[in-house]
């Protein structure tokens, strides 16, 4: 299986220049520090410079020719992008806001693929936030490459018949004591990163308990199926993750026996709030480049801006895009403020900034019509605007718990477990 692109470079819209990022003028950022501020500077030049040339090969490539965007992944461990989540005593960048830092990174990614975005969420905030709870020893010998670049991350809890339900029941990965030791028989599916990764952090049933497990690639026993091939997000490989007889050592329990659980939701709960970070970057990327092509498209006597229709839906999007950004800050902010499980804003966050990605992306290929809907114009080799984000805006819905959940977390929040469950 190749793990490299062997295609040439192109440019993400070749006869087309960048529209005007409207964030820039009609959001008002009142409660990043400056720290964040920072952040979301250098990441937005890195992504201008290095992701935009590469959006279109990734969002049209073929999950099991091109592979993992290594090019990509190496260029954001030599930009140092993969510092920002983490404190300085483990290698990162110290900062003090580090998850609305991180998330605020993940937006500006998500804004040129989402397949980047999601490639990033998984490496730092799922495999790394993981591990970063783990003892000493383990972030040394395994945070500290992550955050360096030097090897990949991967966070496996979904399987074929347990994803966004985590329960001992559902959870069929079972972990047995082996001496002093521990031997995982199961499979896990939709494992992003898997075909490339270092390590992998592993969600397992232990008796009536969950625990999570630190599995080293190359591990005996242990393999990496064929990747998946998906509507969207083809630069985000996922496959299955299958573990026959895997055999590990005492030192591989991440935190304590039956705390997996614990791990796991405080690790989506923060993937959550990048997940709608990443929406609101895809959101924003299919409403500049919409403006742009209302402004400048003619019918029926005027631009199609002149039409009350579309300045209507742009302006409600406008107020949707603005609750939605200031929605996954909140909760970012808060868990800065040691809130483990930022309740209800990281749910909203997530349900908002998913939801809004996808209904921008869907009137964007209105807006664009027949040339919203190719992939490639055959006059001239164009790049569709916003296909790939329609493509690619749907997965947010589903992965990382999916959006019914998020409402079913509003409701127990609402009416309270006795009458929710």
């Amino acid at each position: 299986m190749t793990t490299t692109h062997p295609r040439p470079v192109t440019s993400l819209r070749p006869a087309q220049t960048e529209p005007e990022r409207l964030s820039d003028r009609m959001y008002h950022d009142m409660m990043s520090p400056a720290e964040v501020q920072e952040i979301r500077h250098r990441v937005r030049t890195f992504a201008r410079r290095s992701i935009a040339p590469l959006a279109g090969r990734i969002a049209n490539g073929d999950e099991r020719v091109d592979g993992f965007p290594r090019d990509v992944f190496e260029a954001m461990a030599a930009a140092d992008l993969f510092r920002i989540p983490f404190r300085s005593d483990v290698g990162g960048d110290g900062l003090k806001c580090r998850a609305t830092a991180t998330a605020t990174a993940v937006e500006e990614l998500a804004y040129y693929s989402n397949s980047v975005a999601a490639i990033f969420d998984v490496h730092c905030i799922l495999a790394g936030n993981a591990l970063d709870q783990g003892t000493d020893e383990q972030r040394r010998r395994w945070l500290r490459p992550i955050i360096a670049g030097e090897i990949v991350g991967a966070f496996a809890t979904s399987e074929p018949g347990a994803s966004s339900d985590l329960s001992p029941e559902a959870v069929q990965t079972v972990a047995t004591r082996d001496g002093d030791g521990w031997v995982l028989h199961g499979r896990k599916r939709w494992i992003t990163n898997s075909v490339v990764a270092g390590v992998i952090v592993v969600l397992a049933r232990t008796e009536d308990t969950l625990t999570t497990f630190i599995v080293p690639a190359g591990t005996p026993g242990l393999t990496v199926g064929t990747p998946d091939r998906k509507l969207g997000n083809r630069g985000q490989i996922t496959a299955d993750v299958i573990l026959d007889s895997v055999r590990l050592g005492p030192d591989s329990v991440l935190g304590r026996i039956g705390g997996g659980l614990r791990v796991a939701l405080q690790t989506l709960t923060y993937g959550r709030i990048g997940i709608g970070a990443a929406g609101v970057g895809m959101a924003q990327a299919a409403f500049d480049r919409t403006v742009a092509h209302l402004r400048a498209r003619s019918a029926f006597g005027g631009t199609l801006a002149s039409k009350q229709h579309w300045q209507f839906l742009m302006a409600d999007y406008a107020a949707d895009l603005e609750a939605a950004r200031t929605l996954y800050l909140k909760a970012a902010l808060r868990l800065d403020a040691g809130e483990r499980f930022p309740e209800p804003e990281a749910a909203m966050a997530k349900l908002r900034g998913t939801d809004l990605s996808a209904r921008i992306a869907r009137d964007a290929v209105q807006a664009f019509g027949g040339l919203g809907f190719v992939r490639e114009l055959g006059a001239d080799d164009t790049e569709g605007p916003v296909e790939a984000i329609y493509r690619d805006s749907k997965i947010g819905e589903i992965y990382e718990g999916a959006n019914e959940i998020q409402r079913w977390v509003l409701a127990r929040q609402i009416f309270g477990r006795e009458h929710t469950g």
